[in-house]
Parts: structure tokens; sequence; C-alpha cells
């Protein structure tokens, strides 16, 4: 019997899990590196089918009212003159006549936590050092030194997965890097930019930059070629080189770079899709990014995390005790819509992806059944 879970990582996916399982009656764990919750990061996209997992979930209005408010985009070349002009989409979002949701990921993910009950237990600061399915249940052992037993482990700890590293075969082989780092930061608003994107993009570089929802401050992004000799945990490093791969950009941009030097809000990482031969291994198994990431560049990351979880909850709860058939049901689901996000993904394209491309993958998986169980 399949009871006790614990899930590594508490983004949108492993929130969005322990939800939809704690709901059905699962004892859920939540295991975070992270000390506490961290503000910042991206706008993400709520697309498609994925909008109707969140309003079973009794959300979407909520989400919607947390949503950007941008009314339009404007592209600058490198000394800062604006190029062109959008009133019908923005970089970050797409269309704007969408019924789609555009949200900071740091909201939902406050929204997930909120939506859970008491019930499910938190450890924070902490991460999984070594595991041990020994037919029956999952010995854990944490960096923390703390040593529990489950009935299953779910790794939805990112693309760069430690449950992944720590125990599916060569790991490293379905990691396809794009060739791109990718620098998140939050600075204040120092242009005053009220309900408007701005953003470049030329062969080396690209940024997009939005307020969040007050305008109190600026998110930021910034895409560019990774350096192989900067390590992904030194921060120091990540941010000598942001500034040295942006300094010939002019205009306002110089002030970004001086308060990027102190924010503590930022974010780095070099991008790459997933693409797992396999997502389960005995009482292991995948789910978001460490399982079959799409990468930012796609607009589908969030929509795949919010599905994936909906779908492996829904197949545990169908097949409490056979593993096995849960967590096949699962990839079998999930895999073409997938393979139809992760298609998205095309660096040489100059523009936005066609609109019936991506209509196509938003709605590409039929969750009807699934609802009909819930």
């Amino acid at each position: 019997m399949t009871e006790n879970i614990l899930i590594s990582g508490a983004g949108v996916t492993g929130l969005a899990l322990a939800y939809w399982l704690d709901r059905a009656g699962f004892s859920i764990t939540l295991v975070e590196r992270a000390a506490e919750f961290r503000r910042g990061g991206q706008a993400v996209d709520i697309r498609g089918v994925a909008l109707d997992v969140v309003q079973a979930m009794g959300l979407l209005d909520e989400a919607r009212a947390l949503r950007t408010q941008l009314k339009g985009m404007s592209m600058l070349d490198a000394d800062g003159n604006e190029i062109q002009l959008s009133e019908e989409r923005t970089f970050s979002a797409g269309r704007l006549d969408s019924e789609d949701i555009e949200i900071f990921r740091d909201d939902l993910c406050e929204l997930l936590m909120r939506a859970m009950s008491d019930r499910v237990a938190f450890i924070p600061d902490d991460s999984i050092r070594t595991i041990d399915d020994n037919g029956d249940t999952v010995a854990v052992t944490f960096a923390s030194g703390l040593n529990r037993k489950f009935d299953l482990l779910v790794g939805a700890d990112g693309v760069y997965s430690n449950v992944r590293k720590l125990w599916f075969d060569d790991e490293a082989g379905c990691v396809f890097p794009l060739g791109v780092a990718l620098a998140l930061f939050s600075t204040p608003n120092l242009i005053a930019l009220g309900d408007w994107q701005i953003g470049h993009r030329d062969a080396d570089l690209g940024y997009v930059i939005y307020p969040n929802r007050d305008t109190s401050e600026l998110r930021i992004g910034v895409g560019f070629a990774p350096d192989p000799t900067v390590s992904r945990s030194d921060t120091d490093a990540q941010r000598r080189l942001l500034a040295t791969r942006c300094a010939h950009l002019k205009g306002e941009f110089p002030r970004f770079l001086d308060a990027m030097k102190t924010t503590d809000q930022f974010y780095f990482n070099e991008l790459a899709q997933v693409r797992a031969p396999t997502w389960a291994k005995g009482r292991v198994v995948l789910a978001g990014d460490a399982a079959h990431c799409a990468s930012p560049f796609s607009g589908q990351g969030t929509s795949l995390a919010l599905v994936g979880a909906f779908v492996l909850a829904q197949e545990l709860v169908h097949h409490q005790d056979q593993l096995a058939r849960a967590f096949a049901a699962y990839e079998h689901r999930m895999r073409p819509y997938v393979n139809l996000n992760q298609a998205l993904v095309d660096l040489s394209r100059k523009g936005p992806t066609p609109d019936d491309q991506m209509t196509e993958a938003k709605n590409g998986i039929d969750l009807s059944d699934l609802f009909e169980r819930t």
C-alpha cells in the first residue's frame, strides 16, 4: 500500500503534486534545499489544458486575479532605442488576447502552498544524500543526517535533479544543453516602468524586463552564451559573467547591472532539455523538469509541471497497490504531450512560436477521464 510519500523539491511540480496527493488522503512530506521561501523569479504561463487542471484545484479565479497586467512590449537596440512596438503580444506571455494566464512564479507557488492542508510536512534547508529501495519501502538519508523510510520517493527537483543523479542510470545522458545561460534578477523599478515590457535580442544576447504586479521592482531575464569555467554554485562568478556579457549594452541597462551586483534575488542556470528514457525505477519516480524539462524557451514548463503533477497523482490514486502500472500509465499519457512541447523550442527562430503550433502543444493531452475521477 502506497501511503507515505516523500517529494523532493517544493517548486510548482512538487507543490501541485503535494496538493493532489494530500487531497487524496496520502501522507506527504516535502523536502526543499532552500531554507525559506524565495521571492523573485520570472513570470510563467498557465496555458491550455493546464488551465483546466488549475480550475479542478479550485484556484483558477485566484490565479487570474494574480496575473500580470502588461499591455504590450517594446524591442530595443543595444543602445536602448525603441525599434519595434507591439500591443498584441509580449515576449514572455505571447498573445495578450488569449485566455492563458501569465503569473509570477513566486505568486503561483504561494497560491499552491496556501491551497494545501496543514497535514503536509515540510523539511526545509535539507536535501537527499542517499536512496535505498528495498522493494517494500525507500530508505532515505538526508544531508542533515536524518533517516526516514517512505513508500514512494518523487524527484521533483528540477533540471539537474539530485534524485535523478543518485538513482537513475546514465543520468547525465538525458540532459541536452541548449548552449544558453539564463540569469534572472530583481531590481528596484529604476525607470518607473508601468504595464509594459521591454526586450532586446541580437546574435549573442537577449533580455526581457517587466515590472512586478505593484510595479515596485523589475524582473529582468538575460540569456547569453555560457562559460564552462563558471560553476553553477559560484554566484559571484555568475554575476561577473553577466556583467561582462552585457557590457556593450547602453541606455538604462548599466543601471540594472549596478543593481544586480547587490540584489538578493539572483538566479542563474544553463538551460537544457531533459529527455529521460524512463521516469520511474522501483519506488522512485521523476516529475516536472526532472523528468522532461522543455526549457523556458518553450513557454510551457509550468503547464507541463501542473499537468504532470495531476496525471501522476491520479494514476497513483487509481493504482495504489500497483506502482509499476501507475508509472506506466503516467508515462504513456504524458510523453506525447511532453514531445509536442519540447518541439516548441527552436533557437534558430527569430520571432515568436507560431500560434498554431503553440495551440496544438498546449492542448495536446486529453484529461477528461481523469477529471471524472476527481
